[in-house]
């Protein structure tokens, strides 16, 4: 248990987003992603997700883990057009309609509420990520439930500490995600090889140097001098801890940090690539696109697309 507390009490939160949602037309994502993770509660209707089309029950929540692609039909199973993620951020308005009312939030039929956020071991490392979760069902849990609802009913108003109650709601989603997946013995694996990250250090201290100089020289050269091992080890020893090459990480972490500046700042494509290490803006963007699944410009525009 002590190690899980460690998680719980490294991760930093951020809310990214939340909304209440009418469905417009029923439709199937055939490779539904964010780089956020989201907590989806559905009210009336019905959603499906996974290959097998496993469904959600109303009232249940869907837990989608940022940076994993997962299937998900809105709507009657077998109905609608089958869509990709790019169609779906290019015409979200086609297929939601975003419900501002208050009074309305579980009303309408084919509706459900969500919230998008980050969770970070050391602001670091995208924690549900790490463990290399599938999309999962949350059943019988009133409580994130309730939680989801209340940071929904918040966004919605303007009203004084806003923000702060929000983001004390959205650290209690992610503690109670935490709990629900350790109660119920979800993941176990996953968890215990995560816990690797509070037990070396040396670690700790190459991801805070990742962070630190996403623009700058990151070769294995570098990190063996940060990690203090060798050159020929230092790929070796990150992927034994963490499961993934250390290259692969920067790459993915760079891409982050792309995706917060497109969404963030009006700085070009250009300026962006550069600032988190690519000289090359063609090949920056070959590479945006290939991990994504739509070009820069898009996920620039994704934010006005979101705000239906």
């Amino acid at each position: 248990m002590e190690d899980y507390n460690k998680i719980i009490e490294s991760l930093g939160v951020r809310f990214i987003k939340a909304k209440n949602l009418v469905l417009q037309q029923p439709f199937t994502v055939r490779n539904y992603y964010d780089v956020g993770n989201n907590l989806i509660l559905l009210h009336k209707g019905s959603i499906f997700f996974g290959d097998e089309e496993q469904m959600v029950e109303e009232g249940e929540l869907l837990f989608i883990p940022g940076g994993r692609s997962t299937k998900v039909t809105y709507g009657p199973a077998g109905e609608g057009k089958s869509i990709t993620n790019d169609d779906l951020i290019t015409n979200r308005e086609k297929f939601f309609r975003s419900n501002n009312d208050l009074d309305l939030i579980g009303d309408a039929d084919e509706s459900h509420s969500y919230v998008s956020f980050e969770a970070k071991v050391f602001d670091s490392v995208n924690f549900f990520a790490s463990l290399d979760l599938p999309a999962f069902l949350i059943s019988n849990n009133n409580k994130l439930a309730n939680l989801v609802i209340k940071v929904v009913e918040e966004s919605m108003q303007d009203l004084p500490g806003k923000e702060r109650l929000i983001g004390l709601y959205t650290e209690q989603i992610v503690v109670e995600i935490v709990r629900h997946i350790l109660k119920n013995r979800m993941f176990v694996e996953q968890l215990a090889t995560n816990s690797t990250y509070f037990k070396d250090p040396r670690l700790i201290d190459l991801f805070n140097y990742i962070k630190e100089n996403l623009g700058g020289d990151l070769s294995n050269k570098v990190l063996s001098n940060v990690a203090n091992v060798s050159e020929d080890y230092v790929g070796q020893y990150f992927k034994m801890l963490t499961g993934i090459n250390p290259q692969d990480y920067i790459e993915y972490q760079r891409m982050e940090r792309a995706v917060f500046l497109l969404r963030t700042t009006k700085r070009s494509i250009r300026e962006i690539g550069k600032d988190v290490g690519y000289k090359d803006t063609a090949y920056f963007c070959r590479r945006f696109k290939m991990m994504f699944g739509i070009p820069a410009g898009k996920m620039r525009r994704r934010e006005s697309a979101m705000n239906i």
